[in-house]
């Protein structure tokens, strides 16, 4: 007798009232950063793996503030909250490697005031 195998599921999420409509991607992203799930993007032609904080649009565009945990397969010297563009990802897809929210990482800040997509709680 089998154990059932496990499986990863994702559960759409509703685009906000106010604000962009929600790609694929921005969908993936959302759902990453509710869930403190790592992602695997293509940034500028270097492959990374990202922490998404925060997922907010800024003169009508997406963007997220998350911490580079791998780039091009190597550990960043020290971890900073990085901005990266929505537009600009490429390849997104959802890790099941979960994240500790940073302390330099302020939900509070004003840049993020009336523009929050999904954030980390």
């Amino acid at each position: 007798m089998s154990t059932p195998r496990k499986t990863l599921s994702l559960s759409r999420v509703v685009a906000p009232a106010e604000g962009p409509a929600l790609t694929g991607d921005a969908q993936i992203i959302a759902q990453a950063v509710r869930r403190k799930l790592a992602i695997t993007a293509v940034y500028n032609r270097t492959s990374m793996v990202i922490a998404p904080h925060i997922l907010y649009t800024k003169h009508d565009d997406l963007f997220i503030d998350g911490v580079v945990t791998l780039r091009d397969g190597k550990v960043p010297a020290e971890p900073k909250l990085g901005t990266f563009k929505l537009a600009g990802l490429n390849n997104v897809s959802l890790t099941v490697d979960s994240f500790t929210v940073q302390p330099f990482y302020d939900p509070a800040d004003a840049k993020y005031e009336g523009v929050t997509v999904a954030k980390v709680d």
